[in-house]
């Protein structure tokens, strides 16, 4: 009851906001095209030449993007965002008509395949213009939080439903009616985000533009280049692109030539393979905040390789939804503890780059990948495909384990400021990423008995934690609480936007961690039970200074 009621918390908070209820509903419908159209144009390609025509229909659509997608990420920094991701939705919602109305017509294959790159370059317009418009659409820190957590949950559906729905509408109507659908999906998002222009851009020095892209990457490829942990990293971390890319074809041809499910099985196999990705969410919330995560990698890795090996020797319809929903369980604990790896050992100034040079090389390696099916099948059936897929990754095992250990041992983890924050009751209920995240923004601070840490009615900036030592809290000089460790301090002034309630002096040689007051808010409000466990503790702090007033 308390993960629902927490589900609904979000939910609720995100929606009170018209702008935020607009985008998140539109992000939906473009989760939904987005993947429901991708099976569906593999379908296509698939009647029109086989495992080589999905393959060439896949590879159409990928290079272009993993080339020009850097390019059109940058459109939200140069135009109002709001203009921009209307422009990918209606963008997105005519080229899949283009492309509906093609194959509805009997047009020419060429013709189809010749529109399709079009489909996938719109997709790669609307997160980085729904990320810049956001933050002008909300009031308060919350609702940020919350928006981005209903967008993520939203994302991670849309693997298990829309390939689900488009199974639906391809046995009834073959591609072109689910592309159409999904593109009348995409045009419902349009409308939706019409109404929501953004800010104007924010114009660079001297009019002209921020550097650009082609410096960030060649910046970013070096830092990489020169760190061993973070090529080793990000090569894995694309290798599963590859894996994907290649089964995304694999879904259509096991679905129609080996297990005789038709076209609307393909949509089926893959959302089996989205459900176990939802579960090893789950997983990986419990487990990332552990220590050492290259055990993790290992068994993500090893779960999906012995999944698909298996699935490749013993073809079945029910052991098909089992072993892709493992496989995909693995995925997501390798993908998580993978991405939290890579955040620990890249250099902090240059986080951001390596992931979006992370991100991409996605459509890449969904390209190699798409582009390796073909030339399996060919060499030894779509059996043996599916199980060499699976022993790539069991190769990977053996030729990076070691190594993984060895980064995963030297990495730069704050783990005595993350077990400060657990035995914190404020921060106890957060999750092990934003637990690393905050532990990393901690600043230790040294202070001797009689120094005052805060004085009643200033401003208030941080908050402390208390590591070592203990406080005295006065109010209007009389005794409010003595805090020691495992407790903090600085709270209200902070959630509340209101001057410090009271003076803290250290009456204990201490030792304490500061903490900003934006990582403060943007960890503790956008996470309900982390909101909810603030509140009381706030709640307690005002009785106690009710008490000491009544005094």
């Amino acid at each position: 009851m308390n993960r629902v009621a927490t589900v609904v918390g979000v939910v609720a908070l995100a929606a009170r906001n018209r702008g935020l209820r607009r985008v998140e509903l539109a992000f939906a419908a473009f989760n939904g095209a987005e993947w429901g159209a991708w099976v569906a144009m593999l379908v296509y390609g698939y009647g029109h030449g086989g495992a080589t025509g999905a393959a060439a229909i896949a590879l159409i659509q990928l290079v272009p993007s993993a080339l020009l997608a850097p390019s059109l990420s940058t459109l939200a920094d140069r135009k109002r965002p709001g203009r921009v991701l209307l422009a990918g939705y209606a963008a997105q919602a005519l080229s899949m008509g283009a492309v509906a109305a093609a194959i509805a017509l009997s047009a020419p294959a060429l013709v189809v395949f010749a529109l399709a790159p079009m489909v996938n370059l719109a997709i790669t317009v609307p997160r980085p213009a729904q990320a810049a418009l956001l933050p002008s659409l909300v009031t308060r820190p919350i609702e940020l939080s919350a928006a981005n957590v209903v967008s993520s949950w939203m994302e991670s559906l849309s693997v298990l439903i829309a390939p689900a729905a488009c199974g639906v509408l391809l046995g009834v109507g073959g591609p072109q009616l689910a592309i159409a659908a999904m593109g009348a999906l995409a045009l419902a998002g349009a409308v939706l985000v019409a109404p929501l222009p953004g800010p104007h851009p924010i114009p660079a020095e001297d009019g002209e533009l921020a550097p650009g892209v082609l410096q960030d990457v060649r910046e970013s490829m070096a830092m990489i280049g020169s760190d061993p942990a973070a090529r080793l990293l990000v090569g894995l971390l694309g290798a599963q692109f590859v894996l994907i890319g290649a089964l995304d074809l694999l879904y259509v041809v096991l679905a129609i030539s080996v297990l005789d499910m038709g076209q609307s099985g393909a949509g089926y196999l893959n959302a089996a393979f989205g459900a176990g990705g939802l579960i090893g969410g789950v997983i990986t919330a419990a487990l990332v905040g552990r220590r050492h995560l290259a055990p993790l990698l290992v068994c993500g890795i090893a779960a999906s390789g012995a999944a698909l090996v298996t699935l490749g020797a013993h073809p079945t319809v029910a052991s098909a939804f089992l072993l892709l929903a493992v496989a995909g369980i693995g995925r997501a604990v390798f993908d998580v503890a993978g991405r939290t790896l890579l955040q620990r050992v890249a250099r902090p100034d240059m986080l951001a780059r390596v992931f979006g040079l992370l991100e991409s090389l996605m459509n890449a390696c969904l390209a190699v990948g798409s582009l390796l099916v073909p030339i399996l099948i060919a060499a030894s059936g779509p059996r043996a495909a599916l199980a060499g897929a699976g022993a790539l990754l069991l190769l990977l095992i053996v030729l990076t384990g070691r190594r993984l250990l060895a980064v995963d041992e030297a990495a730069d983890v704050p783990v005595v400021e993350i077990s400060l924050l657990r035995s914190i009751p404020l921060f106890a209920a957060l999750q092990a990423p934003a637990l690393e995240t905050l532990g990393r923004a901690l600043e230790p601070v040294d202070a001797v008995a009689g120094t005052p840490l805060m004085r009643e009615g200033e401003e208030g900036d941080r908050y402390y934690a208390i590591a070592e030592g203990a406080v005295e809290v006065t109010r209007n000089g009389a005794h409010v609480a003595e805090l020691g460790r495992g407790e903090g301090v600085g709270e209200i002034a902070l959630l509340e936007d209101v001057p410090r309630t009271a003076t803290v002096t250290v009456i204990e040689d201490a030792r304490l961690y500061g903490l900003g007051k934006e990582p403060f808010l943007l960890a503790v409000t956008g996470h309900p039970p982390a909101d909810r466990a603030a509140r009381r503790v706030v709640q307690a702090r005002r009785d106690q200074l009710a008490q000491a007033d009544a005094g």
